[in-house]
């Protein structure tokens, strides 16, 4: 545990030491924050309620996509948090750490925590624009996500350490995770619904570890039990496999194996790597 902390703390300590990256990281949520929660919304909520019935009362487009934003932030911030791996390859820290008696698992956990770490800290820092945009998420709602927060983070930054393990370089770190980033992201409803695609597309959403992450961050934060079905069904927030409706505690033991396989697969991968 003390070895897991220690590298848990020394990225925490070059987060909050490195404001370029704390500012440069809010960014691109931001930008999309503003051009498809504002924007957009208009426009994005007459599409809906044409496909609804009933009108459609009841739906905002900003206050579904604040929590896909949410977990945007979360992806983006905890997959390129996995590139500090690469820099203390280069830097020869990462090889001082391996011939210590820490173990490998020990260490992929403890760069997996710290980079959750921050994932976490940064959407909730995403928490202070909910008044600017009008939304009134309930307080309860908000501390009940911050743990599927970190779970979720924790799943993203250890697929980021898979990667990181195996790419020698930043820039090809860079650009293969930007490859993989987009994709994720559009296809795991943070931004609109994605209920009716095509079937290979389908697929891929399925096994989109970010699809039940935004979903259970939605299901949390808006208040679906006085929505319309309607709405309910607008906002793509009735995610079924083989014809069943995936519960709350299903997508969360989903995303806890998913994360737990990946630091397995990195530990293994940081073996033979330096073996």
């Amino acid at each position: 545990m003390e070895g897991i902390f220690a590298i848990w703390q020394r990225d925490l300590l070059k987060f909050f030491r490195d404001r370029a990256r704390l500012f440069g990281s809010f960014t691109m949520p931001i930008l999309f924050l503003l051009i498809f929660g504002g924007g957009m919304s208009g426009s994005m909520e007459t599409m809906m309620a044409s496909n609804m019935p009933e009108g459609g009362e009841g739906f905002n487009y900003v206050e579904f996509v604040f929590p896909g934003i949410v977990s945007m932030t979360l992806l983006m911030t905890s997959i390129f948090s996995a590139m500090s791996v690469i820099e203390d390859k280069d830097f020869g820290y990462m090889k001082e750490i391996l011939v210590s008696p820490i173990s490998r698992v020990h260490i992929a956990v403890g760069k997996m925590f710290g980079a959750a770490t921050v994932a976490t800290i940064q959407g909730m820092i995403l928490f202070l624009l909910i008044p600017l945009l009008g939304l009134s998420y309930q307080l309860t709602a908000l501390i009940q996500v911050i743990p599927f927060m970190f779970l979720l983070a924790c799943a993203l930054s250890a697929l980021g350490l898979l990667f990181a393990s195996f790419i020698r370089s930043t820039q090809g770190f860079q650009l293969t995770v930007q490859i993989l980033v987009m994709p994720m992201i559009f296809l795991s409803g943070a931004l609109f619904p994605v209920n009716n695609m095509p079937t290979w597309m389908d697929i891929i959403v399925k096994i989109n570890p970010v699809t039940y992450g935004v979903d259970v961050m939605k299901k949390i934060m808006i208040d679906i039990e006085n929505a319309q079905a309607a709405v309910l069904d607008a906002m793509g927030l009735n995610i079924t496999v083989w014809g069943r409706e995936v519960t709350i505690v299903e997508e969360i033991l989903f995303i806890a194996g998913f994360a737990t396989i990946l630091v397995l697969f990195a530990t293994l991968s940081f073996k033979r790597a330096n073996a």
